[in-house]
């Protein structure tokens, strides 16, 4: 199972930016996914999570400006990021709770990473 992260980039504050994240593999179903982020010398923090059933959580620091939503038969996680500001600025990491065909378990599995920068 592999996540591919897309969409990351430099922007200047109030901007928009929307980050793409989709699975592939031998996936028979996906439940929870989510974004964290991880700024330079902090510890990766959670942005947004959205279960399979489309129930929702955010931070506090993003609550009304990031929306997440998916695309549950194409297994992939969208992150609208609006009204961008400096501290948005981390590498942000797509998360996904899969159950692979011929396995009992969901796993956790994480994308790469892309990188956003917000110019003040």
């Amino acid at each position: 199972v592999q996540l591919q992260a897309s969409g990351g980039g430099l922007v200047q504050a109030g901007g928009f930016l929307r980050l793409s994240c989709a699975a592939s593999g031998s996936i028979l179903s996906v439940n929870s996914m989510g974004w964290y982020r991880q700024a330079p010398g902090k510890q990766r923090e959670l942005v947004a999570t959205i279960t399979g059933y489309g129930s929702t959580n955010y931070a506090d620091s993003v609550k009304d400006r990031f929306t997440i939503s998916r695309d549950t038969p194409k297994n992939t996680v969208y992150l609208q990021m609006n009204s961008l500001k400096p501290e948005d600025t981390a590498v942000y990491y797509c998360n996904a709770g899969v159950r692979e065909i011929g396995s009992t378990w969901y796993l956790d599995y994480w994308g790469q990473g892309t990188q956003v920068t917000v110019s003040s």
